[in-house]
């Protein structure tokens, strides 16, 4: 298994490396001698070596196989003006491997000598052009097809002459890509009319992706272009079919720019003649173009009567259409020609959000100021204009916090030559980036990269180059998966496109303008003002009136797309980047090499392609040992307050595309349920998004220093500082060649670079939230938020933030501050015993005594961390607790304590959260007092009161003389059964939970192993019936979430609901299917999971508890959030984990309380019953005979609400340790 393969299993979809992470960082420092390092990687590179060879070995072994006859053709989602290029379902992932048909043995020559062939050099790119019976045949617009998986293998097949038409395009290095052939009847059957696939998959891609070209000719203003390629679309019957007038719109916009009024007539003619129906802004366009080319009053009055005959007002022009530009200004001249005093319509009155868990919140009565900043107008706007520098540059290039090592003569020779390299690597893609754009432009000349030139010309030549060399700097040693490097290209693309587009439309300029005056809200010398952000956001752009709107829709590309794009701009880069190969050794010969190349690895039978960098480059970056880290600016704090969200596709950074929403890829659901959604119905929860990116920032620096110095001296796991990979446990020594190693040898081996795998990703997480915060250090910043599709929220950049572990906790400060208070100091102290878990049995007041019996240990760790007693090490969060130290340290050394201004958060975690909401819902006594909802003057354990009830059954099972009970005596405790209890609220299943418990009890050492999975096996079950015994109502309610989701989701439907703060909700839950791209390098299998798929019953089904639960605590912390604004708290979250200042934690305390309260006092789950009934068994859902008894039953199932227990909920006001 090679080092690649592991780094991308730890990390995960998305892991570690994130855009513009270098990797070269990873190899520039290490303690280790160059001895040490060579004897220490020797065999790992030789296994790895022996591994990329045999891999080869196999690609090639496979690659005499029979041509395959076709019998299905299946359109493809991705075309352009001159043609449409089929896809085909592929398998689950990724493709298996062709195995050799016939007798191997005797063609093994053929592929060894490959083999030995491409060991000394590059296989020539091979070009196939397509055939000409294929354009003879009219097929411009059906050039490439290929086969199903359904294929009919044959020994010898023998092609017709001009009866068959290949379908593959040869590529290098690849001789995996095997010719397929198309077997055709004859030239009548070719010309028959295309069939409307039935993949509704497909027809959703083809939709997005007609949409997104078009969207590209108007941003290129390419008018002659894009009507050409509607007019295509709209004589093919495939893509008729999902033509919509969105599609007709955007060319007319074109035209209307151009002020070209007959083609634009004629566009209407051939619309209505499609039987659609022009909409508002197909008028709207219509009157831009009239009011730019001065029309006569006849023709615009024609286009506004036509306007009213089809139920529109000319008002609804200005309050519903979105403009670019002077589009609207365009407009209102067309109309005040024909109506001379025309007035534009007043803003439209604001509206209040009508949520009785609101309506205190919103009342302008008890509305107080917005709490200002400490910053006044000047120094915000210079801060804004930070902002706007970084996020035009699109990317940050900062110092690592690592130890650079002294600069030697090798190094700087390396960098001289890294930097005459880059020189020419940029220039040589350049210049093949401008020759394949000249290529594709030629005219009649059939290419399958065609569709992809108007994708080329949207950004300046530079700035694609500039893409394709951070991801050549980025790239790691072991390679990367051709799939992730193209998607990584082609949404990088997307991403420069989205800023250009806004710069284009003029919305920076009205942006800027608008936020100067927002500034007024948050400054503290400007007049305070009684709005909240977004409101004042709003009031701000109604009064600006004119220009673009800022609630610009984009469509967003298509995988399929984004993956052809960048494989394109791969495959630039492999052919364009080279290196003279003597450059490291002078007796070699001169010759270019490419630092690029493309290999197969295998994933037991699946073949994965990846891109390494030639071994020369690789040892010339770490000769070079750079100290720089480049990172998107949107993976940066904001150096601004955020723009406040307004809408489900406006707020957060000032330029960087951002969605309120994270959703998978391709799952685009969840954007049209937030668009169709009531604005006024997502106010509650902008406003909560608004109030926690609000909250600024600042570094704790001595902690800072403290860890970066650790970090750099070999680090310290048990403080959670991940060492360098120096410290690597070293490979044994290979005994002979690597023919003779035996199994243990190579496991020993592989364990090995396991280790150093996990060691390198850990300590690369580690540089990059160091190496931010180190850049932050003397800065104030900002997190602007979005959520997830539950409702749970989270900052938008992704290393650094507050929600990381305890490391970067530690180093975190509210960058305001304020006086502790009469009580402030006590709670801090609290708190700091709250860190080291020691005594979380204990009651508070236990704990504040106990704090100030230590006094000497916490102040010892406050003045001489590293050198003194280390009290603050042997704690569950040592990082944080030593910052508490030295801010406890500080505030009583200060003349007045209860005046000293502290910036430290203060937290108060909720108590097994989700069992909490669970008890509430079902008014649950036993399970309310087990999660302390109930006054209690101990905190509950809800963990160890299921231990000692599960210890119960143990001994009454031994009693009657059960063999797994009697071996179980004295190894049932809390940890052993703390995570099943956790996760069951979660929807853990019995045999998940059975392998959480066997791995607790592998941790004894004492445990019998051979008991392992009865004991397990025994334990989950009795866990789960302890749990069903003292929280009978939460099983109920979880057994009726979990039915209804399995019912709903068998009758084809996904599970939705509307939490109580009105945010709608759908689980993203499809079955997959893979489509194959044949590219020029290899085919790639993109794996889409959709709204048009079928739901997954089963993922649906499961989920649907825990989502529920989860979009419930979502729903809690943002009323809290609300709330405590309205108190003048600061306030964040780490979803149920909530921080203050130490002065204000028994305000947030109360309002918490309170809002749990008024939570659970609304029918919850009544409400989601009746919306269910509504929404799947309501008579007009559906009306055929077969669906009637699954509604049936569906209906049965809602209907019967669990009933709830006789819990009072008021007593949550008074339990101390509901949040402590």
């Amino acid at each position: 298994m090679s080092l690649l393969r592991l780094r991308a299993v730890l990390r995960g979809p998305g892991g570690l490396r994130g855009p513009g992470i270098p990797w070269r960082i990873f190899r520039s420092y290490s303690s280790a001698s160059t001895k040490e390092k060579a004897n220490r990687n020797g065999p790992c590179e030789r296994t790895e070596l022996l591994e990329v060879l045999k891999a080869r070995a196999k690609q090639l072994q496979g690659s005499n196989i029979p041509e395959v006859t076709v019998s299905k053709v299946e359109l493809a989602a991705l075309d352009n003006d001159k043609y449409q290029e089929a896809v085909v379902p592929g398998p689950k992932e990724k493709q298996p491997i062709p195995r050799a048909q016939g007798n191997g043995l005797a063609r093994s020559s053929t592929w060894a000598k490959k083999l030995q062939k491409e060991m000394y050099s590059q296989q020539p790119k091979m070009k196939q052009e397509l055939p000409s019976a294929a354009s003879q045949l009219g097929l411009e617009s059906q050039a490439k097809a290929e086969a199903t998986p359904n294929t009919r293998t044959m020994k010898s097949p023998k092609i017709p002459k001009m009866k068959a038409t290949t379908a593959w395009n040869q590529s290098s290095g690849s001789p995996h890509n095997k010719p397929r052939v198309v077997e055709v009847k004859g030239a009548e059957e070719l010309k028959r009319p295309q069939r409307m696939p039935k993949d509704k998959s497909n027809q959703q891609v083809l939709q997005q992706t007609i949409q997104a070209n078009l969207e590209c000719f108007l941003f290129l203003q390419q008018a002659e272009e894009a009507e050409r390629y509607l007019l295509l679309c709209h004589s093919s019957p495939v893509k008729r079919k999902v033509l919509d007038v969105g599609a007709f719109n955007i060319v007319m916009r074109i035209w209307a720019r151009k002020g070209c009024l007959n083609r634009l007539d004629r566009l209407f003619s051939i619309l209505e003649a499609a039987g659609l129906q022009p909409n508002l802004d197909s008028y709207a366009t219509a009157l831009e173009c009239t009011g730019r080319s001065q029309s006569p009053p006849k023709a615009i009055l024609r286009y506004l009567q036509q306007l009213n005959s089809s139920g529109f007002h000319v008002d609804e022009l200005f309050q519903k259409c979105l403009f670019e530009e002077d589009e609207k200004e365009m407009v209102l001249r067309a109309v005040r020609t024909v109506q001379p005093n025309y007035q534009l319509p007043p803003p439209p009155s604001t509206k209040i959000c009508k949520s009785s868990l609101l309506q205190d919140f919103y009342s302008r009565e008890t509305m107080g100021s917005y709490p200002k900043l400490d910053f006044s107008v000047k120094e915000l706007q210079e801060r804004f204009q930070q902002q706007l520098e970084m996020e035009l540059k699109n990317t940050v290039t900062i110092e690592s916090v690592e130890a650079a090592k002294p600069l030697t003569p090798q190094a700087i020779k390396a960098r001289e030559l890294l930097g005459t390299l880059r020189s020419q690597w940029r220039d040589a893609i350049l210049q093949a980036l401008q020759s394949s754009k000249r290529s594709m432009a030629r005219p009649k000349r059939m290419s399958k990269y065609n569709v992809l030139y108007p994708y080329l010309c949207l950004l300046p030549d530079e700035e694609y180059v500039d893409i394709m060399l951070q991801i050549l700097n980025d790239l790691s040693p072991q390679g990367e998966s051709l799939a992730v490097l193209a998607r990584e290209l082609g949404s990088k693309v997307y991403d420069r496109y989205i800023i250009q587009r806004k710069l284009h439309s003029g919305q920076l300029e009205k942006v800027q303008q608008i936020y100067e005056s927002y500034i007024q809200l948050l400054a503290k010398d400007s007049q305070p003002k009684q709005y909240l952000p977004r409101e004042y956001w709003e009031k701000l752009v109604a009064e600006a009136g004119f220009g673009p709107s800022l609630n610009l829709k984009t469509c967003s590309w298509p995988c399929v797309l984004l993956m052809r794009l960048g494989m394109h701009m791969l495959e630039l880069l492999v052919k364009a980047v080279k290196v003279p190969r003597n450059i490291l050794n002078r007796r070699l010969e001169s010759k270019p090499i490419p630092v690029l190349y493309h290999v197969y690895s295998f994933y037991s039978n699946w073949q994965v392609g990846l891109i390494r960098p030639h071994p020369i480059f690789s040892q010339l970056v770490s000769n070079a040992a750079e100290t720089t880290l480049t990172f998107n600016s949107s993976a940066m704090p904001m150096l601004c307050p955020p723009v406040p969200w307004t809408s489900p596709t406006f707020g957060a950074f000032v330029l960087n595309d951002t969605k309120l929403m994270r959703f998978m890829d391709d799952t685009t659901h969840h954007q049209l349920l937030l668009e169709q959604c009531p604005l006024v119905n997502l106010h509650p929860v902008l406003d909560a998004l608004n109030q926690l990116g609000n909250c600024a920032w600042k570094i704790n620096q001595p902690v800072l220093d403290i860890i970066i110095s650790i970090f750099n001296d070999k680090g310290d796991e048990k403080l959670d500082i991940p060492p360098p990979i120096s410290e690597a446990p070293k490979p044994p020594t290979p005994p002979g060649n690597s023919s003779t190693w035996s199994k243990s040898f190579k496991h020993e081996v592989f364990l090995c670079k396991k280790k150093a795998a996990e060691m390198h990703s850990l300590r690369m997480d580690a540089l990059y939230k160091l190496s931010i915060a180190n850049y932050v250090r003397d800065k104030v910043f900002w997190f602007p938020h979005n959520m997830d599709f539950r409702g749970r929220t989270y900052p938008c950049p992704p290393y650094f933030n507050h929600l990381g572990n305890d490391v970067t906790r530690a180093i975190l400060l509210f960058a305001e501050g304020r006086p502790l208070g009469p009580k402030g100091l006590d709670w801090l102290k609290i708190h700091l015993i709250n860190l080291t878990g020691l005594k979380k049995k204990n009651a508070l007041q236990e704990r504040l005594d106990y704090a100030n019996e230590i006094m000497e240990d916490i102040l010892d760790s406050a003045d001489h961390p590293l050198t003194g007693r280390k009290w603050w090490m042997d704690t569950d969060e040592p990082w944080q607790a030593l910052a508490c130290c030295m801010e406890i340290a500080k505030a009583s050394r200060s003349p007045d304590p209860a005046a000293y201004i502290s910036h430290f958060p203060v937290h108060q975690d909720g108590s097994c959260n989700g069992l909490q909401h669970y008890a509430a819902l079902g008014r649950d006594l036993s399970g309310a007092a087990s999660v302390n909802l109930v006054p209690c003057g101990l905190p509950q354990d809800v963990y160890s009161a299921v231990a000692q009830q599960v210890e119960e059954f143990r001994k009454k099972d031994a009693e009657r003389g059960l063999k797994i009970a009697q071996v179980l005596q004295g190894f049932i405790s809390r940890k052993v059964v703390k995570q099943t209890v956790m996760t069951v609220v979660y929807g853990v299943t019995r045999y998940g939970g059975r392998l959480q418990i066997e791995k607790r009890l592998k941790e004894i050492d004492e445990f019998p192993e051979e008991y392992l999975w009865e004991a397990s096996h025994y334990l989950v079950k009795q866990v789960f019936n302890s749990i069903k015994e003292m929280f009978s109502a939460t099983r109920d309610i979880q057994n009726w979430l979990t039915e209804s989701a399995k019912l709903i989701a068998q009758s084809g439907r996904t599970v939705e609901w509307v939490t109580p703060l009105g945010l709608p909700i759908i689980q993203p839950y499809y079955r997959s299917r893979s489509t194959v791209l044949n590219c020029g390098m290899q085919r790639l299998s993109v794996k889409t999971s959709n709204s048009s798929q079928k739901p997954d019953t089963v993922k649906q089904k499961n989920a649907f508890p825990p989502n529920f639960i989860h979009s419930l605590d979502s729903t809690h912390m943002m009323l809290t959030a609300l709330y405590c604004l309205r108190k003048g708290l600061t306030f964040v979250s780490v979803h149920d984990c909530y921080w203050t200042h130490a002065l204000t934690v028994d305000v947030m305390n109360q309002v918490c309380r309170q809002q749990f309260v008024a939570l659970h006092s609304e029918k919850i789950l009544q409400d989601l019953s009746e919306f269910m009934l509504e929404k799947y068994c309501s008579s007009s859902s559906s009306s055929t005979e077969p669906i009637a008894h699954w509604q049936k039953r569906l209906k049965e199932q809602l209907s019967n609400v669990p009933r709830t227990g006789e819990f009072n909920l008021k007593q949550v006001m008074d339990s101390t340790y509901f949040f402590s």
